[in-house]
């Protein structure tokens, strides 16, 4: 390309409001314009002071490298790398300006990433491509099968090619759904008696916003190191075994970054225990747009409708509790049948898919000491 571009760190100002925050906006800016080209919508876009809040992050350490043309930002690549568990691991989020893709803005980001992850000591990448519902009803555009699971991406996308060209390779697919709120009111009566059918009185549902009561805290973190040995996306497979006080801590990043989480749990009355739990995240700055995190059953109370239960009951209180939330997104394995179910009944409807996309750098040379 004609234009030279410049590849550096990008500095994280103390606010979004001060004179150095500049490129700052102008970062977080490129992200939104992705993502309105790749989703027609900004909903899944950080608005400037959220992504401060999210640099701040206790768990993972977070590093934006923007690549400029002629002084202005046009691309950005940003790295997390975990702080708790998979310290071999660096995530990248890769962001071109439409204008300036197919340029080789991008490969050079990704170099520059690349040696950054490896200075680190990171050897596995995993960065993500998305694709619309509309691209993958293109039967022109082939199918790439992943490595595990179900689901594909279009083989002839432009990211898909990008990825491959840069050495990823494609490891396991993502199903991305949203559902409108509030639900229909009937919808909610019927499919609540229908939960309630299943399960026979044997189950109640507890709910709490933000901070888990004292009572539930050991069997809440043993459903989420369930979450992990079962593998459920959206749940962090690392080493890390989740207890009372890692817990605690969690919930105080959480809210310390602004984000407000809405749970229903179920507890199985005969034994006294937590059958399961589901919740949803609501950012600070975005009340209309809310996340779907881990839905957790254990094994031996499937086949009693709770995921079902807990669903709704879930995203009823997040309406009286947030009543501005339009829509709720969702990630989840296409082979998870059983949760796509539940949430087709609840009126989600696919959105696309994300690709996740995995390389392993080259060995570390040895040190010279």
């Amino acid at each position: 390309m004609a234009n030279e571009v410049r590849v550096e760190q990008l500095w994280i100002p103390d606010s979004v409001d001060g004179p150095d925050a500049a490129d700052f906006l102008a970062a977080v800016e490129v992200g939104r314009k992705v993502r309105m080209q790749t989703w027609g919508s900004d909903d899944l876009a950080y608005a400037p002071l959220e992504k401060l809040l999210e640099m701040a992050d206790p768990y993972e350490r977070q590093v934006i490298l923007v690549a400029k043309v002629d002084g202005e930002i046009v691309g950005t690549v940003d790295i997390a790398l975990p702080l708790a568990d998979n310290l071999d691991v660096a995530e990248f989020a890769l962001d071109i300006l439409p204008e300036f893709q197919g340029q080789g803005v991008g490969r050079q980001l990704l170099e520059a990433a690349e040696h950054f992850a490896r200075d680190e000591g990171r050897s596995t990448i995993l960065i993500d491509t998305n694709h619309p519902g509309a691209t993958l009803a293109d039967g022109m555009a082939g199918q790439l099968i992943p490595g595990s699971g179900l689901g594909f991406v279009p083989l002839k996308s432009r990211e898909v090619e990008f990825a491959q060209h840069t050495g990823y390779t494609l490891q396991h697919i993502e199903q991305f759904s949203s559902c409108a709120l509030p639900l229909d009111s009937k919808l909610v009566a019927d499919l609540q008696a229908e939960a309630e059918a299943a399960n026979a009185g044997r189950y109640r549902v507890h709910h709490w916003t933000d901070r888990c009561p004292e009572q539930w805290v050991e069997a809440v973190a043993a459903l989420e190191n369930h979450a992990r040995e079962d593998g459920i996306p959206g749940a962090d497979d690392g080493d890390m075994v989740f207890d009372a006080h890692l817990l605690r801590e969690a919930e105080e990043a959480a809210i310390a970054q602004g984000r407000r989480t809405v749970v229903t749990a179920v507890e199985h009355l005969p034994s006294g225990t937590l059958a399961g739990l589901t919740t949803i995240s609501v950012l600070a700055l975005r009340p209309d747009v809310v996340f779907q995190d881990d839905t957790v059953i254990l094994e031996e109370h499937r086949g009693n409708k709770l995921g079902l239960l807990i669903k709704v009951a879930n995203m009823e209180r997040l309406t009286e509790q947030f009543p501005d939330a339009r829509v709720l997104y969702t990630w989840n394995a296409p082979e998870n049948r059983y949760l796509l179910t539940v949430n087709q009944q609840l009126g989600f409807t696919t959105a696309g898919v994300t690709g996740i996309w995995q390389k392993e750098l080259p060995d570390f040379g040895p040190t010279v000491s």
